[in-house]
């Protein structure tokens, strides 16, 4: 049986006007391009969706907004990246997302104290499991320690899964490490839900039991990792198909930050304005786009 949360999953980026105020018509038409290009569900406001950016008032919204996406894919999955380093506004944004009806939360651990002990780290979501995650809710956990600077360590995830076996269902792993990965399933087996965040390791996470993907780069190439899923499921061979994902990702690393590159090439390949960033980050260089561009264009033929 797989979980309801398997599958992939798109970071999407967060369209913003030119004052950088998040524009909701935008976000409806963007979460609807997704929705039909193969995507299981969506996750919005991650690092990706310059989450860390936005009041907890402007979030609130983002999510109020995106939840209107169910009016025309009624079967799309919804995920609120609602971690911070202050727990009480991670409980209000996580009581939001719920209450706009997501499917679950995916929560970075507090950012800001990289020396925080584990049981620090077990009793900020004890605290907020307890608080705001419903009975029949879903929390990830959000590991990406090269951003945050503090992730969750395999007994961490073991400790937490013990405590709340329905409600910490598991991780999104943004940690770009196969032995992390290899290694969680060492250990729970498939008792952990792991979705990845490294679109070059898609297919090896598939064969050691994780249960799909949460990416940037799926704003564009989501036909194509939902190519990967499907030849996966079906037991055919998606070593091709890995191929041409890992060589995109790998063109669209070199032009990271992900929300600026991302944002120029949806309007580049497909027409969406051109979104501007939130400060401190800045659009990328036109000739970082063309560079991609020609990535991209190598990596179709």
């Amino acid at each position: 049986m797989m979980h309801p949360l398997s599958g992939v999953f798109a970071a999407a980026v967060t369209p913003l006007d030119a004052d950088f105020s998040p524009d909701p018509e935008a976000l409806s038409t963007l979460l609807n391009f997704l929705a039909g290009r193969g995507c299981h569900g969506l996750l919005l406001l991650g690092t990706t969706g310059e989450g860390p950016s936005f009041s907890a008032r402007e979030r609130i919204e983002i999510y109020r907004n995106a939840a209107r996406i169910r009016e025309n894919h009624p079967g799309i999955r919804l995920l609120a990246g609602t971690g911070t380093p202050s727990l009480d506004e991670t409980i209000q944004l996580t009581r939001a997302a719920f209450e706009q009806g997501f499917d679950g939360v995916v929560v970075l651990p507090p950012y800001y104290y990289r020396n925080a002990s584990e049981d620090g780290l077990f009793l900020y979501f004890e605290t907020l499991i307890r608080k705001a995650v419903p009975a029949d809710g879903t929390l990830l956990g959000y590991h990406f320690p090269t951003v945050a600077g503090i992730g969750f360590s395999i007994d961490l995830l073991q400790r937490l899964r013990a405590a709340f076996p329905r409600q910490f269902a598991g991780i999104k792993d943004s940690s770009h490490d196969a032995g992390y990965s290899h290694a969680l399933t060492e250990r729970f087996g498939r008792d952990l839900l792991v979705l990845t965040g490294t679109d070059s390791l898609f297919l090896d996470a598939l064969q050691h039991q994780a249960a799909g993907c949460i990416t940037a780069p799926a704003n564009l190439i989501s036909p194509q990792l939902r190519a990967i899923w499907d030849a996966f499921q079906a037991g055919q061979d998606a070593g091709p198909l890995q191929e041409a994902v890992t060589h995109a990702r790998h063109v669209l690393e070199q032009a990271a930050p992900f929300p600026s590159i991302l944002k120029a090439l949806l309007h580049q390949l497909h027409g969406f304005p051109l979104w501007p960033v939130r400060p401190p980050l800045l659009p990328s260089p036109s000739g970082q786009v063309e560079l991609a561009l020609k990535g991209l264009a190598e990596w179709k033929h």
